[in-house]
Order: C-alpha cells, then structure tokens, then sequence
C-alpha cells in the first residue's frame, strides 16, 4: 500500500516534469497522452485506496519519505498520512483532474502551447495532493503554496491577455493575505502544543483545556501585543488556520479573486473551482477539527462567514450574463454551505457536500466549456438561445448538472441526486445544531437555495431555450463538442445523479463512525447526526420549496414572459447595479487599498526616495561636483593672454612670499 500512495501523489509531478522539460522536444501529442495517462493510472489507484481505507478494514496509513527540518525541538518529516478524509480527496482530486486532462486534448486542441498548458494541470495535482496527505501543517503549507502558485500558472496561461494577467496577479494576492494568517496560526499552534505534527497536535488537545470552572489561566501567548490565556490563545490559533481558509475557499471579504479567475481556460475553472484549490480551505478546518471544537467562538465565526458567503455568492449569481461567472458565484456560494457545517460541528456533511459538488460543479464548467466552444468563445448568455437542438447533448449535461446543483429529490425518500443528499444534510443540520447562530444560517442557507435555484435555471432558459440571439454566422457553425469532450461529462453525470444516494449512509449516515474511523471530530454518540435525523417535516421540505420556487420564478421570467426582467430591472435600477457590480466589493477595495498603496508609493517614490534621499544623497552630491567643475570650467578660456596674465599674477604672488618670507 505505500508504493502505491508514493505512486498516487508523485505520477502527476513525473507528468509535470515531462511535459515541462521535455515538452517542446516530444511534442503537443505525446504531453497530452502522457499526462493524462500518468492521471489515469493515479485515478485508479487512488479508487483502490478509496476501497481499502474508506470502505475497508485498513486503518490510518503514514507512509514516510523522509527527514526534512529538524531544529532543537521543531522536528519535520515528509510523511503522507492517509485516513478515510484523505482517502475521499484522493477520489475527488484525481477523478476530476483526469477528466480536465481528457477534456482538455480537445478543448485546446488549437494551442500552440498545449505541453506547458498540461505540466501546468499536473503540477496543480501534485500540489494539492501534497497538501491532502499532509502529515504535518508545515508540509501543508506547502502544499498550500503549491496550489496557489500553480493557480497563478494556470489562471494566466493566455499571458497576452491584460485581463488575464490582472486575473492571476488577483488571485495571488488576496491569497497572500489568507496565507498570511495561515502562516500567523501554524506559528501560534507550535507555540501552544510545542509541534507541527497532527498527531502530535491532536493527542495534546484533548487535554489541553483547564476542567471546566477553573478559571482564567496563565498567558501562554502574547499575539500583536494582546496576552492571551490557552482559551483564547486556541481561538486565536483557529481563526488565524480559518484566515487562511477564506482566503483559498473565497469566502466573504476575500472572495474578490474567483469570478476573476475565469479568465483561464475553461478546464483550469473546472479544476480551481470543483475538485482542488477552492476545497483546501474545507478540507483545512475539516482536518484541524479536533481544535476547532475547542473553541466555540471560532466555530461561531466559520459558521456567520459560511451562511453570508452563501447568501452574497447567490445575490450576485441572480444578475450575472457571463456563463462562467454565474457558474462561479455558484462555487463561491456552495463553498459556504460547506463551512456553515463545519461551523455546526457537522463535518461528515461538510466533506459529503465537497464530495457531491466535485462531479456536478466539474459537470457544469466542463459543459459551459462545451457551450462556449460551439459558439466560437462567445460566454455572454444575452447572445446566446436556442441552442439545445444543436447541442443536445451538452443541454442534457448541462441539464443534469443543474438538477444536481439545485437538489433536485423527494425529502424522506432515497430518491435525489447528488447535491439533493448533501446540501440538504447541511441545512436540516445546521437548524438541529446548538449554535447561536443556528437559525440565522439557517435562513440565509434556505434563501441562497432558492436563489441558487433561480440563477441556475435562467443560465439553462438562457443558453439553451428560446429564439437564438447569436449572429446567423454564429447559429450556422453551432455543432457538438468531439467525444474526447463528452465522454468526460458522461462521467461526472454519473456521480452528479447517484454519488448521494450510494455515498450518504457513509459520509452522514448510520455507517458514519465506521467510515470515517476517527478522520473527523465526533461528538458523543454522534449528537449532530442524531438530532439531524429528527429535524421537523417542515424543516426536511424547505429546500424542495426554495428549489421549486427559484424554478417557477425563472421559468416564467425566460420563458413565459422574457421582457419581464429588463422591466424589473429598470424598475429597480439601484438593486441591479448592486448586485451586477458584485456589491461594489472590487471598487470598495480600489478604493480603500489599491488606490492608497498606489499614493503612498508615489509619495514614497517622489517624495522619500526622489526629494530626501536622491536631493541629499548620490543625486545630491553629484549637483555640487557639478557646480565646482562647472566653475573651474570657466577658468579655462583658451585665449593666450588670459593664460599670460594668470602667469604673471603666479610670479608676483611667488615673489611677494619669498620677500615676505625673508623679512622675517
């Protein structure tokens, strides 16, 4: 078993470096079909661990590789852990990395750059695995980076695009500012637990609190100058670990990067925004969760950030007209469902719902991608319609994908796609948890499912019904997308109707103690599952009357009567604005933090380094050479009697000295 985890998380770095290094001399071909195929043996060695550990008898595996850092007590080894948790992103990364790799050989079928394109995807996989099977928070750091670097690769691929390199530098950035405080959080939990390693970690907070009604303990951390006892010292920890999080996972106030990431290729949305990068910040708390639940506090904060994601991320997906960035407020958005239930203490639902949107969300971009290639890159919804008779089988992909998106089932029956199982184990979950703000999530989580609903059926109603808006040129070279791109939307339809229904009694059903084998944090006697089961009926139904709901609403607004929109809109011409200006959010932030930085440089630049240090420094010294060379110069005339009279004046002063001088 540990050959074939080292094989696992080290094929797509030998994919990478083939198709980096050797690219140019193999050629386009031979980088596609070598990484992909590196992929493809991963994906199904990654389904055998799946099996054995998930679902089998194997317990928790640590493979270890080698020595990395050692230093007085601060001791790193290179060692992949791997339980049920790692085991279920094994599957979700690799499952729809592969099938980007496929897609990818015919959507950039035209590039010239395909070998750097795909090194790209595979060092984007080898980075997130690395970060999954972390042993240690130092070697999911770098994991952490990995992904963002590669993220900064792929984002910017088209270079020559201005938007696509400001979309990359974007992304990068606000990501610096999460892992700031992931960096600020591993610092703080080796000061408290005197180690990086999770086991370690783990072990020492069990006990690491003072018996109830002891009392304020001793400072055991001093952060940005506050003294901090181990109550606080451990929240502050896990809200720096949690800064990090809504940074990688775009969650409120450091979302500003993920719609703009679209400006990569279609295949790099899929893989940034269903199956790798944007489920780091999940899998982080997820993973840390045995210190999250230490701290209530914390907790509180996930679960307030979580629920306002989902209701902002809906909000603006309501307005949007680019097909993918409908598909990526919808990401954003489901990403907050995720970390309500992390918030909630369910974190089987939380995974199970990060499990369930890899294959619909990856369905969904992968389809969009199929759209946009029958209409010669055009992404404007507004120029698109009636294209379902000539794309029929990217409609019904598509079709699939929404139904799964907007959980589409019967409530108390095992009949329900994939995103009916999960985002409605969150909502029914997070009304029965204890938290004090169970109910705010939960309303807000209720609202983001019908709007959720609306948005994602007037994408379909847009693109696929009604007269054809696109050019008669556009509408005569409409066609199918190869099969090397259908094939992979076959797959991720598959998981996108059943993975719920074959998967729930694992991940937050009556198998959930023996599934996750102590991966996850769990309370006595599975209190959050208990009480999930028992929410009242009206509770079970609410998402089935938001999703029918946001259906009704936008099959009368695209369908029935089209001209209805724009009346609303004109009507309300403040609300659009905001929302379609993504609540100002990228202009606030120009504003507050672009703009000053840019001031404060051009101070610094004019005023420090021009005025102060240049004036009195080298510039400075050079002026004044300057001025005396320039008078010494103009004792230099050239004319013969100037030189004469200066002759004759030497003389007489010579002359003057030595008869002074012998006078006395």
């Amino acid at each position: 078993m540990d050959t074939i985890i080292k094989a696992i998380v080290f094929l797509p770095l030998i994919g990478f470096l083939i198709a980096g290094l050797l690219g140019t001399q193999i050629g386009a071909k031979a980088s596609e079909y070598v990484t992909s195929g590196l992929m493809l043996v991963a994906l199904a060695l990654s389904w055998l661990v799946f099996f054995n550990v998930a679902l089998g008898e194997e317990e928790m595996i640590r493979v270890s590789v080698l020595r990395w850092i050692q230093s007085g007590s601060f001791d790193v080894e290179w060692a992949f852990r791997v339980d049920t948790l790692t085991a279920v992103m094994f599957v979700v990364v690799n499952t729809v990395s592969t099938l980007v790799h496929i897609y990818s050989i015919g959507y950039m079928h035209h590039d010239p750059h395909r070998p750097r394109f795909f090194g790209y995807l595979s060092l984007f996989t080898f980075a997130m695995l690395m970060l999954v099977t972390a042993d240690n928070l130092v070697q999911m750091f770098f994991g952490w980076e990995g992904v963002g670097l590669a993220s900064y690769l792929l984002i910017g691929f088209w270079y020559k695009k201005p938007s696509a390199n400001a979309a990359a530098i974007k992304a990068f950035i606000v990501n610096r500012v999460g892992d700031f405080g992931f960096a600020l959080g591993i610092f703080a939990v080796f000061v408290l637990f005197g180690s990086v390693n999770l086991e370690t970690i783990f072990a020492a907070a069990q006990n690491y609190l003072p018996a109830e009604g002891a009392g304020a303990g001793e400072a055991v951390l001093n952060l940005f100058g506050m003294q901090l006892d181990k109550a606080d010292a451990l929240t502050a920890a896990c809200l720096l670990l949690f800064m990090g999080a809504m940074g990688k996972s775009a969650q409120f106030l450091l979302h500003t990067w993920l719609p703009d990431a679209m400006e990569g290729p279609t295949p790099v949305s899929a893989l940034i925004h269903a199956a790798t990068m944007v489920t780091a910040g999940v899998f982080l708390v997820a993973r840390m969760s045995p210190l999250f639940e230490l701290s209530p506090a914390a907790l509180t904060v996930v679960t307030v950030i979580g629920a306002i994601t989902a209701f902002f991320a809906a909000t603006v997906g309501l307005v949007q007209n680019d097909i993918k960035r409908v598909i990526a407020y919808s990401t954003c958005s489901q990403l907050g469902y995720m970390f309500v239930a992390l918030g909630v203490g369910a974190y089987g639902a939380a995974i199970f719902h990060l499990f369930t949107h890899a294959f619909f969300k990856a369905l969904l971009f992968l389809g969009a991608g199929s759209v946009i290639h029958a209409v010669d890159g055009e992404q404007d919804m507004r120029h698109m319609g009636g294209l379902r008779p000539h794309i029929p089988v990217t409609y019904w992909m598509m079709f699939v994908g929404t139904i799964a998106l907007t959980g589409v089932g019967i409530p108390g029956t095992l009949f329900g796609t994939a995103g009916f199982f999960s985002k409605d184990a969150i909502i029914e979950s997070t009304f029965a948890s204890h938290s004090v703000v169970s109910g705010f999530a939960f309303v807000l989580l209720v609202v983001a499912a019908l709007f959720t609903s609306f948005y994602s059926w007037r994408l379909t109603f847009m693109t696929f019904h009604g007269r054809p808006r696109a050019s008669a040129d556009v509408m005569h070279h409409v066609h199918e997308s190869p099969q090397v791109m259908l094939v992979p939307l076959y797959v991720l339809a598959i998981g996108a109707l059943v993975a719920g229904f074959l998967f729930h009694d694992y991940f937050f059903g009556h198998h959930y103690a023996e599934f996750w084998q102590g991966a996850l944090f769990t309370l006595p006697e599975n209190e959050v599952l208990e009480e999930y089961h028992h929410v009242p009926l009206w509770v079970k139904w609410s998402p089935f009357v938001a999703m029918a709901l946001g259906l009704v609403t936008a099959w009368y607004m695209y369908i029935r009567s089209p001209e209805t929109p724009k009346y609303l809109a004109a009507q309300h011409r403040g609300l659009y604005q905001f929302l379609l200006n993504k609540w100002y959010f990228d202009e606030l932030y120009d504003f507050l933090f672009v703009r000053t930085a840019k001031r404060l440089g051009t101070f610094l630049w004019k005023q420090g380094d021009g005025r102060v240090i240049d004036g009195f420094g080298p510039n400075g010294v050079a002026a004044r050479v300057l001025d005396v060379t320039d008078r010494v110069v103009r004792l230099q005339t050239g004319y013969l009697y100037h030189y004469a009279f200066a002759m004759l004046i030497g003389i007489a002063a010579l002359v003057t000295w030595m008869m002074l001088g012998s006078s006395f």
